[in-house]
């Protein structure tokens, strides 16, 4: 599944590719793609033909590109799912795989902006946006203090300008959980999955299974820090990339994968201190740690 950095090299390539950019023609290629928009296609068609998108925005997981006039309150809000991608093509009737396009915008410049999912757990909306509960930008890739109303519900993200980091490692040891299922908890922050978790702690030092309430100011700061600098160095590579499944907007694959040292090694060397690297059962997934770096 995408995590924050894979999302963020996308919205990174939107703002880049297609914010300026007008919309003239939407197909929707299967109905359930849509499924969060209640209006359905036509509704959606509407909202959108003659449109131009002035922003590409990132909260956690979310993207929208708001959407200029006739109206300045609503955008296109897309969440990837586990497969979803937003792929720019500058000739629409050229490459890609169209089996799985599900929905496709013409653009004024001639090109497209496609949403292609295998996986069909991504969707596509045009929803309201509203003010934030704290005034300040409603995410990555914009000043206004707006965010969509299904995205409004989630935490802000490590990579966030506007996160306080004291309030959000004094949240953190108030949990009353162990640090790796904090760090997925979307409410507390937004954007983190099991990879970077993994990682992150790993750099910190920190078992998984550490008791919240057990963690000192330091460390807490330590687990933060950890989680922040891992997505960093994955937004330098592009992402992580396992299959064909997670690709930018012109299609490129991630190589941080390449780099991880303890998610997905299993029996491998810690390549901090060459200690056998452990996988166990975690939350309907896997937990990766280095039982002498991380002791329990």
């Amino acid at each position: 599944m995408p995590e924050l950095p894979e999302v963020e090299t996308v919205r990174d390539g939107l703002e880049r590719h297609v914010v300026g950019r007008r919309v003239t023609g939407v197909e929707v290629r299967r109905p359930a793609s849509i499924r969060r928009h209640l209006g359905g296609a036509a509704d959606l068609t509407g909202r959108l033909v003659g449109r131009e998108f002035t922003a590409a925005v990132r909260r956690g997981k979310f993207l929208w590109l708001p959407l200029g006039a006739p109206e300045s309150d609503d955008a296109l809000l897309a969440h990837l799912g586990m497969s979803g991608q937003l792929l720019v093509r500058a000739d629409p009737a050229e490459g890609g795989d169209h089996r799985h396009l599900r929905v496709r915008l013409l653009l004024d410049d001639g090109g497209a902006l496609d949403f292609v999912d295998q996986r069909t757990f991504g969707h596509l909306a045009v929803v309201d946006l509203e003010p934030t509960a704290d005034g300040r930008p409603g995410g990555a890739g914009s000043a206004a203090a707006l965010v969509p109303g299904p995205a409004a519900h989630i935490a802000r993200d490590l990579l966030d300008p506007a996160l306080d980091r004291e309030a959000l490692a004094r949240a953190l040891r108030r949990k009353r959980t162990v640090v790796k299922r904090a760090l997925l908890d979307q409410t507390l922050m937004s954007g983190v999955g099991n990879i970077y978790a993994d990682e992150g702690l790993w750099r910190a030092r920190v078992h998984p299974e550490h008791p919240t309430p057990d963690l000192t100011a330091e460390q807490a700061h330590r687990v933060l820090d950890g989680v922040t600098e891992v997505m960093r160095d994955a937004l330098r590579q592009g992402g992580t990339s396992f299959d064909a499944l997670y690709v930018n907007v012109n299609g490129a694959s991630g190589y941080f994968d390449r780099s991880l040292a303890v998610y997905g090694q299993g029996g491998r060397a810690c390549p901090r201190c060459g200690a056998p690297v452990v996988r166990e059962k975690f939350m309907n997934r896997s937990s990766h740690f280095c039982p002498v770096c991380q002791p329990r």
